[in-house]
């Protein structure tokens, strides 16, 4: 029958009491069959430990209190030795897999927004076999070209199966690879080209044409540009000495006989692999210099955490863009077990799924039932089987990572799929690896236990106001350490002694700024951010001081603070107005009142915000810095308020405690 908004309240509740009903008859049964006291002992289990005995830690996983690990096979301590071991044992297992582009089209939203909607193609196959003589070749090619071991080369390409074959071709060769995101901007690009001083670049020949060409002038030292398909038919205004080739040229060049028997300089576990560039709270991106030994500790959590094992590890590889959107099959069944998802697509589907189900009584009450209900069997056979299938069918766990991941939403996704939902945390500097959930647990809200190759203290942050000793559970910085803490900053030796040490055991620490508390079963929850970088739903880097040293030069703006939620999509701020511009403003809009009425007036946030905007574009700030919303203050910021320190600097715990109901009304809440 066709749901009507003004369904009879008789018939909810007959539905709520049928689901209710069947579920107390199916439980005893559901609870004794299917293990859950098993899991749910398991959950509650202690996960790690604090070695020294101390609050404060450091934390280890209750299976490497000893000893951290670090390899995966002894002796396989590099990356080229890690690919040849899985060319050894699977020569013939598929390893990359590509879609064909059959057709695209563009499909106009309610909304008036545009998406292009991509019909794909069956699965090709290379096995691990091919993709070795592959990279292979394409390494000496690159040789041939005057490519020298231990010198950068960079990638600044979507990723693809020919940005896997280029990674694992420079790994061969000990080509340490720079690597930069296709979405930086054109000034940041230039930066990490001319500060790794690369003369070969791989890149496409849509993002040659429509970001590199701009700025080859300001990269001098290039000579050698590798494109991943066609290369283009004409390139004028090429600046002269710069050479374009495609990736097959490159590869049949290095397949020449007295190319390819040329022997190569194989890596030891201390060279760097990767340089991988990150933003910078300066807005000016960091390259973070990742050796060989640290990408390997990093995945050696596919040793002790089976069941997470292949999402795990391919979070860890997605960290550091070595196999971001490729996807790789890592076993014979022929569909996905486990997978890794970014936190803004979970978000997503949440958000649409509260979206529908504010349109009718029927659609909140089955809302509402699913957000109590796990594991139900009536639901997973009958509500979400379109759902699961959605996915393979054959889903059995998701992690998600990238940025946090709500509460709200970490539950209806594990209820959806009718599987664990868990989380992974961890940073570039910690090549992805921190900690991870555990399979039984299915608590929301935190990021589990450490990594069998990291260890975690808190360190007490006096000014947040969160120490070790802190009751019922100790909180503090986090501070990661182990052998999967990168080498620091490329040529960066300020930053590095701020957020780098090595203790007296000669191990690395990296100094997070996140603030978490650690729960009795060694569980971490990240609770606060001490840097003012955040990351936003989508996965976009802001640093809050950037946007604000940017508007704090508009005359209407007496002081400003940027605010983002890594669960939102966009920027917001409070706004101290310049009183005689705002009350100028306001008479010449024929707005009148005291000042807090003013600074109250929706018209005049409006008209603020119009003008914030454009002194933000003026100020070249990117499109998702520029705040969304704002609120003006009629009350001042000043050290009696509580609000900043005695040097004007901004208490952002405070300032957040302060304007709470506004944020959660700029952010819908309200």
């Amino acid at each position: 029958m066709k749901l009507k908004e003004d369904m009879s309240p008789l018939l909810l509740q007959v539905f709520r009491s049928v689901v209710w009903v069947y579920s107390v008859i199916t439980f005893l049964p559901w609870y004794l069959l299917s293990g859950a006291s098993e899991r749910q002992a398991c959950a509650k289990r202690v996960k790690a430990r604090s070695v020294s005995g101390s609050p404060a830690g450091s934390y280890r996983a209750v299976n490497s209190q000893q000893k951290l690990v670090s390899l995966l096979h002894e002796g396989v301590d590099t990356l080229d030795k890690v690919f040849e071991y899985a060319v050894v044992h699977f020569p013939q297992r598929d390893c990359l897999g590509t879609r064909e582009l059959l057709s695209e089209e563009d499909e106009i939203q309610p909304n008036g927004k545009v998406f292009k909607k991509v019909i794909l193609g069956d699965y090709n196959w290379l096995s691990y076999e091919d993709t070795f003589h592959l990279s292979q070749r394409f390494g000496s090619g690159l040789a041939a070209l005057g490519q020298k071991p231990l010198c950068n080369i960079a990638i600044f390409c979507e990723t693809r199966a020919e940005w896997i074959i280029a990674a694992q071709a420079c790994f061969m060769y000990n080509f340490p690879l720079v690597t930069l995101y296709s979405t930086l901007g054109g000034a940041a690009i230039a930066h990490g080209l001319n500060e790794t001083e690369v003369t070969h670049i791989i890149t496409s020949k849509d993002l040659l044409q429509s970001r590199l060409k701009a700025i080859l002038m300001d990269v001098p030292r290039l000579k050698h540009i590798i494109v991943v398909d066609k290369k283009p038919k004409s390139l004028p205004d090429l600046p002269r000495g710069i050479m374009v080739h495609n990736v097959a040229a490159v590869q049949e060049l290095g397949a020449k006989p007295e190319n390819i028997m040329v022997s190569r300089r194989q890596p030891v576990p201390s060279d760097i692999a990767v340089i991988m560039y990150t933003s910078g709270s300066t807005g000016i991106p960091k390259g973070v210099m990742i050796s060989h030994s640290n990408i390997i500790a990093g995945i050696t959590v596919s040793l002790t955490h089976a069941p997470l094992s292949l999402s795990a590890f391919i979070a860890v590889c997605r960290k550091l863009s070595l196999f971001w959107h490729t996807t790789t099959r890592w076993s014979r069944s022929p569909k996905d077990t486990a997978r890794h998802s970014v936190t803004g697509i979970m978000n997503a589907a949440y958000n649409i799924s509260k979206m529908i189900s504010s349109k009718t009584p029927f659609c909140r009450s089955v809302f509402s039932v699913i957000t109590l209900m796990y594991n139900c069997i009536l639901f997973c056979r009958l509500v979400f089987k379109k759902v699961r299938s959605l996915l393979g069918g054959s889903m059995r766990v998701l992690l998600s990572g990238g940025a946090p991941l709500s509460a709200a939403t970490q539950r209806f996704m594990n209820i959806c799929f009718c599987c664990p939902v868990g989380q992974g945390y961890g940073l570039t500097e910690t090549c992805g690896a921190g900690t991870i959930s555990d399979l039984a647990d299915y608590s929301t809200g935190r990021v589990g236990a450490p990594l069998v190759c990291s260890e975690i203290m808190l360190k007490d942050w006096v000014e947040g106001g969160y120490f070790s000793t802190d009751k019922p559970n100790p909180r503090g910085e986090i501070l990661i350490g182990g052998p999967n803490v990168t080498m620091g900053y490329y040529k960066n030796e300020q930053k590095n002694r701020e957020d780098f040490f090595v203790d007296v055991n000669g191990q690395r620490w990296f100094c997070t700024g996140d603030i978490g508390e650690f729960h009795s079963d060694g569980c971490l929850k990240i609770i606060d951010r001490k840097k003012d970088l955040v990351k936003l739903q989508a996965g976009e880097y802001v640093s809050l001081g950037k946007v604000e040293a940017v508007l704090k030069n508009c005359p209407l703006i007496d002081n400003i603070c940027a605010y983002a939620n890594s669960e939102e999509s966009y920027v917001i701020g409070f706004v101290v107005p310049n009183q005689k511009q705002l009350t100028a403003l306001a008479e010449q809009k024929g707005i009148r009142g005291s000042w807090e009425e003013i600074c109250n007036h929706a018209e005049m946030e409006k008209e603020v915000l119009c003008i914030i905007t454009d002194a933000a574009i003026t100020g070249k700030l990117e499109r998702f810095e520029i705040p969304k919303k704002i609120r003006l203050s009629a009350e001042p910021w000043t050290p009696e308020t509580g609000l900043v320190t005695d040097a004007f600097k901004l208490k952002r715990k405070e300032l957040k405690t302060h304007y709470q109901d506004d944020i959660e009304r700029m952010y819908g809440g309200k």
